[in-house]
């Protein structure tokens, strides 16, 4: 009797860069496709080639022209569109080498090229769209996608003609373990932790708000705070000066590569509303202030924040109303009122969805590999 040899899975090729919105999506599909079996690779821009961690460190990278053209000068988009043309030739010659099964845009303009390159080729692209309001260059792709991945239900201006599945947005394993964790406790000897996120871009605003807000809190309360605190690297040395007069523990970074425990031990996230924020706050169950981003494209980051302040597992604060005031009032309530922000927290995990990657990944074999 013959041995019949297992049928090595095709190559799926991810294409993302720039952002961790775009970024740590790509690395939870990917881990979920190699537990699968799949062969990987990404193609990503310079920014990006070989520079991850994780998973998508381990697997084959290649970098391609690329560019970005929104509010640019004219002769910046000039050169913006030749990098694209460029990039977009590279990519057809890796797409003809390497033959990928099919080809997963995370959106961003570093996934451009190697998205057209695929709809060029006849490549079956799928589209992750990772926000509540379809990006400019997704609302362009998905036009000619064989499937879009959401991580929002309803998403504005997503093509009616192609088809669509609810995955959530694919978030890192390490962080959908916190979901299983309770909310920490809040006795009267224990520090009260508030997690502040700014986004890739950091937000200059909270690094004046929130050490003003904590001034505001009465002695006793500041002495129970801990604030760990994301900012730009420009603001550092600000808002590490604000705190030093302070009774409260402070830590603060422009980077934290330790989000999963961040996460287990805050009882409050102020943050912005970018996909990858809203989504990971969810399923680890962070209550949280949401503050979009004023300048995002179409307003999106309301949009994403609505989702959870819908669920009743965030507050929405327009920026030009975030103040002091407001902020310190909601740090004393949570002093004041533990089961409220308890009951957020469990409402933060039931809207969260924490299988998003095999979800994802589901839908790629179901409605594309499965069909070929």
């Amino acid at each position: 009797m013959k041995r019949t040899k297992n049928k090595q899975k095709p190559l799926i090729i991810l294409t993302a860069g720039g952002t961790g919105g775009h970024v740590y999506p790509a690395e939870a599909l990917a881990e979920e496709l190699t537990k699968r079996g799949y062969n990987l690779a990404l193609v990503t821009d310079k920014r990006g080639k070989d520079n991850y961690k994780g998973k998508l460190g381990e697997i084959q990278n290649y970098a391609v022209y690329a560019g970005g053209m929104v509010g640019k000068s004219p002769w910046f988009k000039i050169k913006s569109l030749c990098k694209v043309g460029w990039g977009t030739l590279q990519a057809l010659f890796i797409l003809l080498k390497r033959r990928p099964v099919c080809v997963v845009g995370f959106g961003g303009y570093a996934s451009f090229p190697c998205s057209v390159a695929a709809i060029l080729t006849g490549t079956d692209l799928v589209i992750h769209e990772q926000n509540s309001v379809m990006s400019r260059t997704n609302r362009f792709l998905s036009k000619y996608a064989d499937l879009i991945a959401e991580s929002f239900k309803n998403v504005r201006f997503a093509p009616q003609h192609v088809k669509s599945v609810l995955t959530g947005m694919p978030i890192r394993q390490s962080v959908a373990e916190v979901g299983s964790l309770p909310y920490p406790k809040l006795d009267k000897n224990d520090k009260l932790q508030i997690l502040v996120l700014g986004g890739s871009q950091g937000a200059s605003v909270f690094s004046s708000v929130v050490p003003e807000a904590v001034r505001l809190l009465e002695p006793k309360l500041q002495k129970r705070l801990k604030i760990v605190q994301q900012c730009r690297k420009a603001d550092l040395e600000e808002v590490s000066a604000a705190y030093r007069d302070l009774p409260c523990e402070a830590i603060v970074s422009s980077f934290f590569d330790n989000m999963p425990e961040l996460y287990a031990a805050s009882h409050l996230a102020v943050s912005r509303s970018g996909a990858s924020s809203v989504s990971e706050i969810a399923v680890a169950g962070v209550p949280s202030i949401l503050v979009p981003l004023p300048t995002a494209a179409d307003d999106h980051q309301t949009k994403n924040a609505e989702w959870l302040a819908d669920a009743k597992a965030a507050v929405l604060v327009r920026q030009k109303d975030l103040t002091p005031v407001l902020l310190a009032g909601k740090i004393s309530e949570l002093f004041d009122n533990y089961e409220k922000f308890e009951k957020m927290s469990q409402n933060a995990k039931r809207a969260g969805i924490k299988n998003a990657a095999e979800r994802f990944a589901d839908a790629i074999e179901n409605e594309i590999i499965k069909k070929k």
